[in-house]
Protein backbone atom coordinates (compact mmCIF):
# COMPACT_ATOMS: atom_id res chain seq x y z
CA UNK A 1 0.00 0.00 0.00
CA UNK A 2 2.62 1.67 0.71
CA UNK A 3 4.03 2.08 -3.13
CA UNK A 4 0.45 2.87 -4.25
CA UNK A 5 0.61 5.97 -1.90
CA UNK A 6 3.97 6.83 -3.46
CA UNK A 7 2.29 6.64 -6.83
CA UNK A 8 -0.18 8.47 -6.04
CA UNK A 9 1.98 10.91 -4.67
CA UNK A 10 4.35 11.46 -7.56
CA UNK A 11 0.94 11.41 -10.47
CA UNK A 12 -0.32 14.30 -7.86
CA UNK A 13 3.18 16.23 -8.33
CA UNK A 14 3.20 15.85 -12.28
CA UNK A 15 -0.41 16.50 -13.14
CA UNK A 16 -2.35 19.43 -14.30
CA UNK A 17 -5.45 18.55 -13.15
CA UNK A 18 -5.15 19.18 -9.32
CA UNK A 19 -5.13 23.10 -8.66
CA UNK A 20 -1.36 24.53 -7.74
CA UNK A 21 -3.48 25.58 -4.52
CA UNK A 22 -4.49 22.06 -3.30
CA UNK A 23 -1.35 20.52 -4.33
CA UNK A 24 0.17 21.46 -0.99
CA UNK A 25 -2.39 20.36 1.10
CA UNK A 26 -3.11 16.99 -0.69
CA UNK A 27 0.82 16.01 -0.73
CA UNK A 28 0.95 16.72 2.97
CA UNK A 29 -2.09 14.30 3.87
CA UNK A 30 -0.62 11.82 1.37
CA UNK A 31 2.88 11.67 2.92
CA UNK A 32 1.25 11.81 6.58
CA UNK A 33 -0.73 8.56 5.53
CA UNK A 34 1.92 7.20 3.71
CA UNK A 35 4.07 7.36 7.18
CA UNK A 36 1.62 5.82 9.48
CA UNK A 37 0.54 2.03 9.24
CA UNK A 38 -3.23 2.84 10.48
CA UNK A 39 -3.79 5.44 7.77
CA UNK A 40 -3.18 3.20 5.33
CA UNK A 41 -6.23 1.42 6.39
CA UNK A 42 -8.19 4.61 6.41
CA UNK A 43 -7.49 5.82 3.07
CA UNK A 44 -8.50 2.16 1.49
CA UNK A 45 -12.14 2.54 3.96
CA UNK A 46 -12.60 6.11 2.78
CA UNK A 47 -12.19 4.72 -0.94
CA UNK A 48 -14.78 1.92 -0.36
CA UNK A 49 -17.06 4.12 1.46
CA UNK A 50 -16.41 6.89 -1.63
CA UNK A 51 -17.39 4.15 -4.27
CA UNK A 52 -20.34 2.79 -2.74
CA UNK A 53 -21.91 6.19 -2.79
CA UNK A 54 -20.96 6.72 -6.07
CA UNK A 55 -21.35 3.42 -7.93
CA UNK A 56 -24.93 3.98 -8.00
CA UNK A 57 -24.43 7.19 -9.67
CA UNK A 58 -21.73 5.89 -12.32
CA UNK A 59 -24.47 3.06 -13.00
CA UNK A 60 -27.19 5.20 -13.45
CA UNK A 61 -24.91 7.27 -16.16
CA UNK A 62 -23.94 3.71 -17.60
CA UNK A 63 -19.98 4.36 -16.58
CA UNK A 64 -18.13 1.48 -15.49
Amino acid sequence: MKQKIQEVIHYVEKTDKVSQESKPLILDKLNEWRNEESAINDIAIRFENWWMEMKPIFDELGWK
